[in-house]
């Protein structure tokens, strides 16, 4: 277990690694040390920089910042590093070219002071620039946004990644308790929410736009394979597996997004015994084994449905149909997508 001896109650380490970021990496830090309102630090993580990264942040002169330094580790093992020099209770992150905006930090530590259930508190984004924010993350931004209360974040849980990980502020007891960061072939973040959930702890947001979320074509996400969409799925389905507890499944979506969770939870030892399919020419066959039925085949209590569909807005139209046969979600069904 990752701990810190002489973790200081009233303090706020952020943790902020960076590798080539020069361009960015002034205004980042520069935005955190402008909030005052609260005692905090940065352990600001220099993974392997070639760019003079670290002599940037030596010349801020703000005793408020350390530079720690790596070896180009990647991003979960630095943040393991900078967790490990950490002196704070709390624990932020930023990344080198987010700009975090006034308050945020006073908000958070307050959300988490009056909630001891929950053990990470995000805020809503902005992504910026225009330019480089595409349609596809506009409604990943949308979304996230509005996923604010703990009972939001475990409906939406098993769809994606409901936390903006530099938006968030963690209890360090929390973090240290499923061992921090993991390295592994899919996103830390994603998988950090799933280990704090599947620990009985609760996820938050404070409900205003509290980070700037710049992105480029040469940010992580766009260009490290293990935060494809791909990933997200094997990712997901050990907790998810773990989440059915043994229960007969039925997967509501025959097309490539469901197929693709229901390999990933093969793996885990959970196949669907039917799946639901509204396309005439899908119902009557076989998907995987399992054939494929219409929404009228569903019995509550029959088995519970995991909703796994791609196309837009397909989601919310199967969810209103269940709800509205009477099925309770979280209980008879939970969606996946």
């Amino acid at each position: 277990m990752l701990c810190h001896p002489l973790a200081v109650s009233s303090v706020i380490s952020v943790l902020l690694p960076f590798r080539d970021a020069a361009a960015t990496l002034h205004e980042a830090v520069s935005s955190v040390l402008e909030e005052r309102t609260v005692p905090l630090e940065v352990i600001a993580v220099d993974d392997g920089s070639r760019d003079g990264g670290a002599a940037i942040v030596h010349a801020m002169g703000d005793p408020r910042v350390r530079v720690v330094r790596t070896e180009g580790v990647g991003i979960p093992r630095a943040l393991n590093v900078g967790l490990a020099h950490a002196r704070g209770a709390f624990i932020g992150r930023m990344d080198a070219d987010d700009v975090s905006l006034p308050g945020r930090f006073p908000a958070q530590r307050a959300a988490l002071e009056a909630h001891p259930r929950v053990a990470a508190v995000g805020t809503r984004v902005s992504a910026f620039p225009d330019e480089h924010v595409g349609e596809g993350l506009r409604r990943y931004v949308a979304w996230m946004n509005e996923v604010i209360t703990p009972e939001d974040h475990v409906r939406e849980l098993f769809v994606e990644a409901p936390l903006c990980h530099p938006s968030v502020l963690m209890r360090r007891e929390a973090l240290t308790a499923v061992d921090g960061y993991r390295h592994h072939d899919g996103p830390e973040d994603y998988d950090l929410w799933l280990r704090l959930h599947a620990a009985g702890h609760a996820l938050a947001k404070v409900p205003e736009v509290l980070l700037r979320w710049r992105h480029h074509p040469s940010r992580a996400t766009l260009t490290d394979e293990r935060y494809s969409l791909e990933r997200f799925a094997p990712t997901k389905a050990p907790h998810l597996a773990r989440a059915i507890g043994g229960r007969s499944v039925w997967m509501w979506g025959a097309g490539k997004t469901g197929k693709h969770l229901a390999r990933a939870l093969e793996a885990h030892g959970v196949r669907a015994e039917r799946w639901i399919d509204i396309d005439p020419r899908k119902i009557g066959g076989v998907a995987r084994g399992a054939p494929i039925v219409g929404p009228s085949a569903i019995t509550r209590g029959e088995a519970l449905i995991v909703v796994a569909v791609g196309a837009r807005g397909a989601r919310q139209e199967v969810r209103s149909h269940l709800v509205g046969r009477g099925l309770v979600e979280g209980e008879d069904f939970v969606c996946a997508s």
